[in-house]
């Protein structure tokens, strides 16, 4: 059992680290999330650098990397930066539905404009009755000759409102229930689509959230993604993947928020001493590198086995349930080091803590992955 990462991702993972120290600087970050704008030119830099979409196959845009290497740049990014490292991590959400389940057409027409950071992605499967249960949808789709129709809304979208395209999961068939649902792509500006923003955020405020109103939206029967019928399942079969990256999200969101409790453990004294020198502070870091040390196993366990083809939905919540856990712990008890001025802006820690939290709540809340993690386990009970 080999725990090393191979030549090529040591170098990936040094790459990625690179360019967020060379372009994620706090001073932007703080200037971003004030403005709540998305970084655009960050964006196109990391396209045009590759790192994005690096487990798309070249065809389409990317490097024939895995889920693990994707994995290794978010939470490098993230580290460096909660806030800008969570708004590159989310700029082609979903897209991975369209290589999984997409035609050749398809995945040539949509991914490698995602790739080479020229079109950002938005999923859109929440509904304001519904939150995480998908097995009821509200909004239709309705065939109407070589076109599908679309009505209803979603809510709490990631990048409502700057996506070029939406996957959308619609109720194709009333009759079928979950069995009924398609995923259908819908542009950004398409004639009846209205998009306005939910409101002011806790955190990932560089990342827009909206609400979709579609209102006879026409889009043409082409844009059906898969099968007719299988929406549901492709959802969940996308979240086996996505579920892993939230949680490299969240391990270098944690990642980040303990480096910058130990750089000040070691350089803040009181009464005469280093407070890192103090037993209360040891033991709180020897607790932070502990939880962060098994999320990292878990979330790249998760990883590497996805890409061997062994997809695990226990194993891919365990870490999306796990290393949001510990980052939402560890960046706590990263302000308890900083103490008051772990409470200001200025040391960024308040803001990994508030960037944390949405990581156990979107792509299925904690109890959403305790359920699968039970189901897996427990198997069906009578």
């Amino acid at each position: 059992m080999d725990f090393e990462l191979s030549k090529a991702q040591k170098d990936i993972q040094k790459a990625a680290r690179d360019f967020a120290k060379g372009e994620f600087s706090k001073e932007l970050a703080a200037e971003l999330e004030a403005k709540h704008e998305f970084p655009f030119d960050i964006w196109r830099k990391a396209g045009e650098l590759g790192f994005i979409g690096l487990h798309y196959p070249e065809a389409y845009g990317g490097q024939d990397y895995g889920s693990f290497e994707n994995a290794l740049v978010v939470e490098e990014f993230c580290r460096r930066d909660s806030s800008i490292g969570s708004a590159m991590m989310s700029c082609d959400f979903s897209a991975e539905i369209v290589l999984r389940c997409g035609t050749d057409e398809q995945k040539k027409f949509y991914l490698p404009p995602v790739a080479y950071a020229e079109s950002i992605f938005g999923g859109a499967f929440t509904e304001p009755d519904h939150g995480s249960d998908i097995t009821h949808m509200a909004t239709t789709a309705v065939k109407d000759g070589d076109h599908w129709v679309l009505n209803g809304v979603k809510t709490f979208i990631t990048n409502g409102g700057i996506a070029h395209h939406y996957v959308v999961l619609c109720q194709t068939d009333d009759e079928a229930g979950y069995k009924g649902q398609s995923m259908i792509m819908v542009p950004g500006d398409a004639e009846g689509l209205e998009i306005t923003d939910v409101g002011a955020k806790m955190g990932i405020r560089l990342n827009p959230t909206g609400e979709l109103s579609f209102k006879n939206v026409r889009v043409p029967a082409s844009n059906l993604l898969g099968k007719e019928g299988r929406g549901f399942y492709q959802v969940l079969e996308f979240f086996d993947e996505s579920r892993i990256e939230v949680a490299a999200q969240a391990l270098g969101i944690a990642q980040g928020a303990f480096d910058r409790a130990i750089a000040h453990a070691k350089t803040r004294e009181q009464f005469g001493k280093k407070i890192g020198a103090f037993q209360a502070t040891q033991h709180k870091v020897a607790d932070m590198a502990t939880k962060l040390e098994l999320a990292r196993l878990i979330t790249y366990k998760a990883a590497w086995n996805y890409d061997q083809g062994r997809v695990d939905p226990k194993l891919a919540s365990m870490a999306k349930l796990y290393a949001p856990r510990i980052a939402v712990e560890i960046a706590d008890e990263a302000i308890q080091i900083l103490g008051g001025w772990g409470y200001m802006t200025e040391f960024e820690v308040e803001r990994f803590y508030r960037d944390a939290k949405i990581t156990e709540i979107y792509e299925g809340t904690k109890e959403i992955q305790k359920n699968t993690i039970a189901a897996a386990v427990l198997g069906k009970l009578r």
